[in-house]
């Protein structure tokens, strides 16, 4: 099974869809591929559909989403080869569904797999196999999570989960680009990042490092006075600590030199928002 979540859903078996149009049978598909050979319980599905206020037919109803996905699957079975039916594919279990995944292709767990290996990598001080795994794993996004479909509490929950490991994974990508000299290839990159990241530190701090190491150095300022601003009036906070030592570092250095900025963000900088 290929199962396709960081951006539109798809979903095939033996390379034919059995991803529906329907949108609570989509929803259904959606939670269940996300946890592919796990169990995801009734009341998990249940409060996907309906929120906290399922309706007396919920469970009835849930069941005949779950039966037209068992007819796609059915037609993506007809040729297999190890004859399996649907019901081997999309398992009732005594407290929920399980969706057999059967060793098959996931862009989650392909884009856990190559971060965490990016991570160990930054920890190791290779910067170079970092940058790559990371960029790897980012490749697999082509979107929102789940970008069409309708999604109810369970699933926005997962979205706002994926898209935090994604930030991490970009963060620590740009990071190993930093501390491997690529300053000026991470500006326009970073110039977006921080204006959809208005409050994100870390960020900031490795576009101030970015343009201070392009020659760039009011700009750099500017851009800690912006952040600075921008945290005062949306959330009453002042910069933490490290991002005050890295403008300092700048201010220090003068317009003629670059040599006493800090090579990298060597501070892990946590968002604050």
């Amino acid at each position: 099974m290929d199962i396709d979540v960081l951006g539109a859903l798809a979903v095939q078996e033996n390379q034919v869809s059995i991803t529906p149009t329907a949108p609570k049978p989509r929803q259904v598909l959606a939670l269940l591929a996300l946890h592919a050979d796990r169990v995801v319980p009734v009341s998990a599905l249940m409060e996907e559909l309906w929120g906290t206020t399922p309706p007396r037919s919920a469970r009835t109803t849930l069941q005949t989403y779950v039966l037209q996905l068992r007819e796609l699957i059915t037609t993506a079975l007809k040729n297999d080869p190890a004859g399996r039916t649907a019901k081997d594919v999309l398992v009732t279990t005594p407290g929920g569904y399980l969706l057999c995944g059967g060793g098959g292709r996931s862009d989650v767990r392909e884009f856990e797999r190559l971060a965490g290996a990016g991570y160990r990598c930054m920890d190791a001080g290779d910067f170079p196999g970092a940058a790559r795994q990371l960029s790897e794993a980012l490749l697999l996004w082509s979107g929102t999570p789940f970008a069409d479909v309708q999604a109810g509490t369970q699933l926005e929950m997962e979205i706002k989960r994926l898209d935090e490991s994604r930030l991490c994974a970009l963060d620590q990508r740009i990071e190993a680009d930093l501390r491997l000299g690529r300053h000026r290839e991470v500006l326009a990159e970073l110039t977006v990042l921080v204006n959809r990241y208005r409050t994100h530190e870390s960020l900031h701090a490795q576009f101030m490092l970015a343009l201070h190491r392009s020659g760039r150095r009011g700009e750099a300022l500017s851009v800690y006075q912006g952040l600075r601003s921008t945290l005062v009036r949306e959330l009453g906070l002042e910069p933490s600590a490290a991002l005050r030592r890295l403008q300092r570092s700048i201010l220090m250095a003068g317009p003629e030199s670059m040599a006493t900025a800090p090579d990298s963000v060597t501070e892990r900088l946590a968002p604050t928002s």
